[in-house]
């Protein structure tokens, strides 16, 4: 099971996300830490969902409309989020 977050995100980078972008973001990484990834995955409202073309075996959780996380899975232990930004759609 998977229980253990890491941010790659510099901080200046965190500091530059809407601040309740940062609340959800930290909420779903303590979600993760506590019941573990399988179980939040299971929760509709993250919307978490493999991604495909150049950022395949990578996953995204959608913080809202228009921000959503992107983050890899490292040796079956790990979550490590790669970056947070505003979606293109």
């Amino acid at each position: 099971m998977i229980y253990k977050v890491e941010f790659e995100i510099s901080k200046k980078e965190l500091k530059a996300l809407p601040s309740y972008i940062l609340v959800k973001l930290r909420r779903w990484a303590d979600q993760v830490q506590s019941l573990g990834l399988e179980e939040v995955r299971k929760s509709s409202g993250w919307h978490d969902e493999p991604l495909k073309g150049n950022r395949k075996g990578q996953r995204s959780i959608r913080l809202n409309k228009a921000y959503r996380a992107i983050y890899i899975i490292e040796n079956d232990t790990l979550v490590v989020v790669l970056e947070a930004n505003k979606h293109d759609y």
